[in-house]
């Protein structure tokens, strides 16, 4: 069983990112960052940089866009593996998901996704590591007005659900400020 796993939940810009990072810090340990985002155009590029310009040189950084439960279970199994690890960000690995499949019919890429986040708690669940997953909080959002993101908005309240489900502590951020929605009080 995970030693801990907790969900940061946020807004675009809310700040979940940093704060994730912050409580990743705090842990001291050596800490294995697993990044979701594609370069695919020009602002993209940016928020990567950004993102990489953030973190502490001596962490570890995978960057897998699509298998995560395949690519976190091997770093998991090195002779030292990390205390700590971060993924940022399940939206976007979730997007990344829909795009791959997105000329297969709906209910396909609804069951790839939900069988992907299956396997990816499996193996959280496995590791004595702390876990910090980041995602967007989209229950506050508008309905979007084209099929996929609708789909995705779907799925990634799904996905939230089930991994808030499993997690010690779920935070969600809003304009930087931290709120503890399940756990013991915030540190």
């Amino acid at each position: 069983m995970a030693a801990e796993l907790s969900l940061i939940l946020g807004g675009v810009r809310s700040g979940k990112s940093a704060f994730a990072e912050r409580l990743a810090k705090r842990l001291t340990q050596p800490t294995l960052y697993l990044a979701t985002a594609l370069g695919t155009d020009s602002e993209m590029v940016e928020r990567i940089r950004r993102h990489r310009a953030s973190r502490p040189r001596h962490w570890v950084t995978l960057e897998e866009p699509l298998d995560l439960a395949r690519r976190l279970d091997v770093a998991l199994t090195v002779v030292d593996p990390p205390g700590v690890v971060l993924i940022d960000s399940l939206d976007i690995w979730l997007g990344n998901i829909l795009h791959r499949h997105k000329k297969e019919a709906p209910q396909t890429a609804e069951s790839l996704t939900l069988s992907a986040i299956d396997q990816l708690m499996a193996v959280c669940r496995r590791s004595p590591s702390a876990f910090f997953l980041v995602s967007s909080e989209v229950g506050h959002s508008l309905v979007p007005t084209y099929p996929l993101g609708r789909r995705f908005q779907d799925l990634l309240g799904e996905v939230n659900q089930k991994v808030a489900a499993a997690a010690s502590h779920v935070y969600l951020v809003v304009a930087g400020i931290p709120v503890e929605l399940k756990g013991l009080a915030a540190l």
